[in-house]
């Protein structure tokens, strides 16, 4: 059964019709006292609660009827229902435990697919419901228990639409996490669009993330269809969504509240069904404390956290990656099968990996392209490793000969971020470009992050 918690007559009413609708058990009441008696003697599966009555202009007795709720039935998702105006309050009710919130006037299709989400992720899990195991992880090379409890998570919620924030150190994987939800998820065959919001300038912002029409502004040559449009029936996945500028935020936040947006040069709303899945090596906990990051977005983005252990707390997985990346690389530069003496995977397997998973697929594919021999051994993984602080210097002579300019630039941007711990604002200033030239560097050598 849903419960209803609305002071409004007509609120109440189109609720309980769509609701209905949907197959929903449904009761609505008008206020605290009827909510409170009702919560008391049933146990509904999910509420949806007004956080202003009519006795209250500030949200305050909303969120005493939230408290009051969560001691009663504390298992029971409670979705929030606030205007734009107001939606500080639902930053403080989903402080005080709600699950989720929504604004006036709200968009049916999502509060559904919210409602739908809320119940799947708070109900008991099904004796059937699918595993790590039974995940297509294609690219997801690894079996150490950290790894697992992340596939074990994914199982569980890649088949909602709930908002997923992906958070862990840079080179842990991040991008093959959000790919593996959505390919296991219920929009698989739906276009999986990947934006680095870090590397869009402020001006272009909208331009990219919404469109724009021709003549929109002075060089709008032609009509550009926006990001969000692109990903419509998919997942859009917001990468260095930490690095995106406070007020991009509130632009992104306006699209993700209710799925709609305005292409710039055309004031016609328009509507997009997409599963957002947001990633960051950032504190967005710490930026909001520091007034960096909005705690409105901050809510919106997580309803599901997914932490990706670093590379050093799953060293089990190394000679696995180890082996994933050699073959590889044999296959796509037409090399005959490169093998790894015991002491080459003992030596692999005690690096401290800084840069996680990405600083050993470099150094597995400098070392191979370095040394033609059919077994590696520690001295030749020991040659090529960049310690700590220590500049490359006979690395990069001894590899230059027979590489062409772009080969050359690439191992420089891959060798760069290895030693800046794959901090891309760090890494660009030290080759001398901005942080979009980097990115657009990335983006031609296919360098995932």
């Amino acid at each position: 059964m849903i419960l209803i918690i609305d002071d409004d007559s007509a609120i109440r009413s189109s609720l309980s019709f769509m609701l209905k609708r949907a197959g929903y058990t449904v009761q609505a009441v008008p206020g605290p006292r009827e909510a409170i008696e009702t919560v008391r003697l049933q146990a509904p599966d999910l509420i949806l609660m007004d956080m202003n009555f009519t006795l209250s202009t500030t949200g305050e007795e909303g969120l005493t009827l939230l408290r009051q709720v969560k001691v009663f039935r504390p298992e029971v998702p409670v979705i929030l229902m606030t205007a734009w105006g107001s939606i500080q309050l639902a930053v403080q009710g989903m402080q005080a435990g709600a699950f989720d919130f929504v604004t006036k006037p709200w968009n049916n299709a999502a509060l559904l697919q919210r409602i739908e989400t809320a119940l799947a992720l708070t109900s008991p899990a099904p004796a059937d419901e699918p595993s790590a195991d039974t995940l297509d992880r294609s690219r997801i090379i690894g079996k150490s228990r950290g790894l697992t409890d992340v596939l074990d998570t994914v199982a569980r919620i890649a088949r909602t639409n709930a908002s997923v924030l992906i958070t862990g150190e840079s080179g842990t994987g991040k991008e093959l996490i959000a790919e593996a939800i959505h390919r296991n998820s219920r929009r698989a065959g739906q276009p999986f669009v990947k934006v680095n919001l870090g590397g869009i300038s402020q001006s272009l912002f909208e331009s990219e993330m919404f469109g724009h029409k021709k003549g929109a502004f002075t060089d709008a040559t032609s009509d550009r269809i926006g990001r969000f449009e692109l990903a419509d029936r998919g997942t859009i996945f917001l990468d260095e969504i930490g690095d995106l500028d406070l007020s991009c935020q509130v632009k992104l936040l306006r699209v993700l509240q209710d799925q709609t947006f305005e292409v710039l040069g055309d004031s016609r709303p328009r509507k997009v069904d997409v599963r957002i899945i947001s990633a960051t090596n950032a504190d967005l906990r710490q930026m909001v404390a520091e007034h960096t990051f909005r705690e409105d977005l901050f809510y919106r983005i997580n309803l599901i956290t997914v932490k990706l252990p670093p590379l050093r707390e799953r060293r089990e997985d190394i000679p696995l990656l180890a082996r994933h990346f050699a073959d590889r690389q044999a296959e796509a530069n037409g090399l005959p099968r490169t093998d790894f003496s015991a002491d080459a995977l003992n030596f692999l397997s005690r690096l401290p990996y800084p840069g996680n998973i990405r600083e050993l697929k470099n150094l597995v594919e400098r070392t191979i392209l370095v040394n033609a021999k059919p077994v590696l051994d520690a001295s030749d993984f020991d040659a090529q490793y960049l310690r700590p602080n220590e500049p490359d210097n006979t690395t990069a002579k001894t590899s230059l000969a027979g590489m062409t300019l772009d080969e050359i630039e690439r191992q420089t941007i891959l060798q760069t971020l290895e030693q800046h711990k794959g901090n891309l604002s760090r890494a660009a200033a030290s080759l001398g470009i901005s942080r979009a030239a980097l990115y657009r560097r990335l983006e031609k050598y296919g360098i995932s992050l």
